[in-house]
């Protein structure tokens, strides 16, 4: 792995600049679009990789044409390449794999997002690019993964969902399941592509070899289902959904306040009687009809009217006043505008402006990953199209501004 001494032993102190993180030095090529893809290469620029973003002519990423717009610039392609850079590259041409060839030479890592078999016909496949550059770790990331009897059907985020079995259970009771309102169908790549690709730069470091890694989406939906997993083979019945509720925790969920709504979170059994003091019944606490997770769960209706009938006579702020000051596990359920600008998210830095090349000065979500003592600055803007395309054909392959030139003219490169 490319890192300098200096790089893995970063001196903290407030210079800007002075850390990307600690995969400072590590190469990424980026051959993703939307979000799977993205939302991997994203996890590892806010490590401090540099992630060197393929694109085609023209549209470039597919989200770059997703409204809304600011400025011809796309809220969806903004919200998921921070930290990147773009070059632009037609790979429909044998002179731009070329060029993709000679680039993934010089990077430790490959991540793309299209369906098995594409970068094979491309000439960019696994067993192509790791027989010029062993070392390379190349992550796969697609719907069902390069096995099984669906490995070449289109998949997007609400139909890993559907076949991973997250959206029976989501929704209210007796209603039609909805899907999550984020993507995590998709997102899941964001998270697994990371963890397989860490893993194996640390294998690396022992062995000199990189390797293939196969994400599919609906294995990781299936993984982060847990214990709702487990319900079936105790009970033999499908788990069904629960709203906001919890399927064998009492109270847990979404409680009417005069003013709206609030968070009640009754985790463990030890909060019970906490609820019942700030609520200002303290004698159900230790009744025995209610006193254990079971008897709650098994009289689900009355336990949730019983809250319901305090909590609706008063606002949100009382209750959140009176169960801070009991220690009972709760929230306000807050809009995404709120969400970002409150106190907490404001002393975690979890928004910060970034310079945009045509934007200006934007708001971002910062990185959410902290290193202690270690700050990294802050990420750049993602980029305009093709932004980098000079810089990393100059700096990584080392072509001369005419050669560039030429293949500009070309059409090889824009």
């Amino acid at each position: 792995m490319p890192v300098s001494e200096s790089d893995a032993n970063p001196v903290a102190g407030p210079v800007a600049g002075a850390w990307a993180g600690p995969l400072q030095g590590v190469k990424v090529l980026d051959f993703t679009r939307v979000l799977a893809g993205p939302a991997a290469s994203l996890a590892l620029a806010d490590l401090g990789a540099e992630v060197i973003k393929i694109e085609p002519p023209g549209t470039g990423d597919e989200t770059r044409s997703f409204p809304p717009f600011r400025e011809g610039e796309s809220h969806y392609y903004i919200g998921n390449n921070r930290g990147k850079k773009s070059i632009v590259i037609d790979l429909k041409t044998e002179a731009g794999v070329t060029l993709a060839r000679d680039l993934a030479a010089q990077c430790d890592i490959v991540v793309e997002n299209y369906r098995p078999g594409v970068m094979d016909r491309l000439g960019l496949g696994y067993e192509t690019l790791a027989a010029i550059n062993p070392r390379l770790i190349y992550c796969a990331i697609s719907g069902f993964g390069m096995t099984g009897p669906l490995r070449d059907r289109p998949s997007f985020d609400i139909v890993a969902q559907a076949l991973s079995g997250v959206l029976s259970v989501n929704g209210e009771p007796g209603r039609m399941p909805v899907k999550l309102g984020l993507p995590m169908g998709d997102l899941v790549g964001g998270i697994n592509g990371p963890i397989g690709i860490l893993a194996a730069l640390y294998e690396r470091e022992r062995t000199g070899r990189g390797r293939l890694i196969d994400v599919s989406l609906m294995d990781g939906l299936i993984g982060l289902l847990g214990y709702i997993a487990q319900l079936p083979f105790f009970t033999g019945a499908n788990p069904t959904p629960q709203g906001s509720q919890h399927p064998n925790l009492v109270p847990y969920g979404s409680f009417p306040a005069s003013d709206g709504a609030i968070i009640i979170a009754c985790l463990t059994n030890s909060f019970w009687a906490r609820i019942c003091d700030a609520l200002g019944f303290p004698e159900a606490g230790p009744d025995p009809r209610y006193d254990t997770l079971e008897k709650r769960r098994d009289i689900r209706a009355q336990i949730n009217g019983m809250i319901a009938e305090k909590t609706q006579t008063k606002t949100v702020d009382e209750l959140v006043e009176l169960f801070t000051a009991y220690q009972v596990p709760h929230a306000p359920i807050l809009g995404i505008q709120e969400a970002l600008a409150q106190p907490q998210t404001i002393a975690r830095e979890m928004v910060v402006e970034t310079e945009h090349k045509t934007l200006g000065r934007i708001p971002i979500v910062n990185r959410p990953i902290k290193f202690v003592d270690a700050p990294q600055p802050v990420p750049t803007a993602p980029p305009v199209l093709g932004e980098h395309t000079d810089a990393i054909l100059q700096e990584l392959l080392g072509l001369a501004a005419e050669r560039i030139a030429q293949l500009r003219a070309d059409g090889i490169v824009a």
